[in-house]
């Protein structure tokens, strides 16, 4: 069974910082890219940053780059996304996922996990 355990979220302030981690199971996780995907009301879905396991490349959305870094440790089958200098319009709620072989679009994940609410406050 395909298991992705996001966890991690919370509420914030401004500028401040959060870990999320997933968890994953139940795939090869070398042969997959394992990534973020935030959601909030009323807004469309967003890949904010993905990592390719086979060579380890990572890839962000224009709007956090510089600010969240995504991170991978096979022996665990873990995901990170560390996120530094959060503002008001990063939360969401933020799902782990993965696709086949590398990351590219969101339509493209084969599997979900269930999401993480971060809540960053003003």
């Amino acid at each position: 069974e395909v298991q992705l355990q996001a966890s991690g979220g919370g509420l914030v302030q401004t500028g401040g910082s959060l870990r999320l981690s997933c968890e994953a199971s139940g795939f090869a996780f070398v042969d997959y890219g394992v990534g973020w995907v935030r959601q909030s009301p009323g807004k469309e879905r967003e890949g904010v940053a993905c990592v390719t396991n086979r060579d380890g490349s990572t890839h962000y959305s224009d709007s956090v780059k510089g600010r969240f870094t995504i991170s991978s440790d096979s022996a665990k089958n873990t995901v990170y996304l560390e996120m530094n200098n959060l503002k008001p319009e990063d939360t969401a709620v933020y799902y782990c996922a993965a696709q086949t072989i590398s990351c590219g679009s969101v339509r493209l994940y084969d599997y979900w996990g269930q999401g993480t609410q971060v809540t960053v406050s003003s």
